[in-house]
């Protein structure tokens, strides 16, 4: 018998939909002994009546058609236009006289027609000197002369060898002395002194005594929607170890030794007197010379040719000469526009034609009647409270016989469920028809629930 229970726990794990609420990881407020499943509390219902709009309220719409009348009318078959006349330009011969080339001033080396022209800088040497460059007449020519510069002799004292200094030095005076100096110095000699132990038993707590959650097997759990969570509370005593345990009889400890320091007489050089400077002169050397200065710089003027000019100033060379070239002209015969080109209106009368038109007498009406809308009263199953999942004490291996089976094939036999045979075997057949008359009660599904027992009336 164990071991068909053992296949019925096995194939129990089916898919439920339901809402799942919070559900704790083990049964609360259990009791040792007792077995229980993790369930599906189905969802609650009320019915309720609700009225349901079966047709909208709307209009009907009668259409009255408009009215019509035959007249005559003056209709315009061809606008009134204008017509454009292009009236030609008309031209005039005119002789014009045109400059090609205009009149020139250029500065020039000479008044030579292919005498070379002078540069800017000459130019702005000349205006600097006060050769008045705008104003000046055609055919003027100004020279640049100049004076030279003259020199002034002088006699100066000048220096051949300045004054000399020669630093002499004067070495350092030592003596030998005997000096005693640390090679070694002191010290502290740390000596350890190890720990000695013992051996001693203790018995340690290595597991406390508790209670724990195991999977129960029951022939009730291969019901359809069972959840397959049955569990059972069990009670597991402390559990203790004997172990041997390594002490300390006397701890380590350290012993300090002191060394004295090592010392070495040696031969030193002690300072008597420092080194020292002596400073020699020695008198400057001079020698009388004479040298030329610039006493008066070379003068520069330019002076219009034709002028008188004096001995004292020499001709550099330099010449500028104002030539002007007469501007160049050609007369060129050209046609010029008199009057402009035109454009001239001609308007035409427009053509009319009588024709029968049809004339709007009345328009089209629209009549709009209301129609009520209709309601029907329909009965509505109202949800009071979502499905979920809950742990319910189930029917375990302590309680579970053919005798309760058989009980329960019974009640529900009288129920009206075809339950078959009353064999008190937990077959597929009586597990399909406990689950459904679960559902059919709004009662937990997953397990023979003592809930379930109590509807059927079915004492233990």
């Amino acid at each position: 018998m164990k071991k068909n229970y053992s296949s019925i726990l096995l194939s129990l794990l089916i898919p439920i939909s339901y809402v799942q609420a919070e559900v704790s990881l083990v049964p609360p407020n259990a009791k040792a002994g007792e077995c229980y499943a993790k369930v599906v509390i189905p969802a609650k219902y009320k019915t309720v009546e609700e009225k349901v709009l079966v047709q909208e309220a709307s209009e009907k719409i009668e259409i009255i058609p408009a009215k019509y009348e035959w007249i005559d009318e003056k209709v315009e078959v061809a606008p009134k236009t204008k017509k454009l006349i292009a009236v030609p330009a008309t031209y005039k011969k005119v002789t014009e006289n045109i400059e090609i080339k205009p009149a020139m001033r250029t500065w020039r080396t000479s008044l030579r027609r292919k005498s070379a022209p002078v540069s800017k800088e000459i130019l702005v040497a000349a205006k600097i000197k006060g050769v008045d460059l705008k104003n000046t007449l055609p055919k003027t020519c100004y020279k640049e002369y100049f004076t030279p510069e003259k020199f002034k002799t002088i006699t100066e004292n000048i220096i051949t060898q300045g004054q000399k200094e020669k630093i002499q030095i004067i070495p350092a005076k030592y003596e030998t002395i005997d000096k005693s100096i640390e090679i070694k110095p002191a010290y502290k000699k740390t000596i350890t002194i190890p720990a000695t132990y013992e051996y001693k038993e203790e018995k340690l707590l290595v597991e406390k005594a508790k209670t724990v959650w195991k999977k129960g097997v029951n022939p009730a759990q291969k019901l359809n929607g069972a959840t397959g969570e049955i569990m059972c509370l069990i009670k597991i005593p402390a559990k203790y170890k004997v172990i041997k345990k390594k002490v300390v009889k006397t701890p380590a400890s350290v012993k300090i030794i002191e060394v004295p320091a090592e010392t070495k007489t040696i031969k030193v050089k002690k300072l008597i007197s420092e080194a020292s400077t002596q400073t020699l002169t020695s008198p400057a050397k001079s020698k009388t010379i004479q040298k030329k200065l610039l006493d008066k710089k070379a003068e520069f003027r330019w002076i219009k040719v034709g002028d008188s000019v004096d001995k004292i100033w020499n001709y550099t060379g330099h010449q500028i000469c104002l030539v002007e070239t007469p501007a160049q002209h050609i007369n060129i015969t050209k046609n010029i526009m008199e009057n402009n080109a035109s454009v001239k209106e001609v308007e035409s009368e427009a053509e009319y034609k009588v024709v029968k038109i049809k004339k709007l007498v009345e328009e089209a009406q629209e009549v709009k009647t209301p129609i009520e809308a209709v309601y029907k009263m329909l009965p509505k199953r109202e949800k009071i409270s979502d499905a979920h999942q809950s742990w319910e004490r189930i029917l375990c291996q302590t309680n579970m016989n053919k005798d309760v089976i058989k009980k329960i094939q019974n009640a529900l036999k009288d129920k009206g469920y075809n339950i078959g045979k009353v064999d008190g075997v937990l077959g597929r057949g009586t597990r399909q028809i406990i689950d459904k008359y679960q559902r059919d009660n709004s009662l937990a599904t997953g397990g023979i629930t003592y809930e379930t027992l109590k509807a059927l009336k079915i004492e233990l």
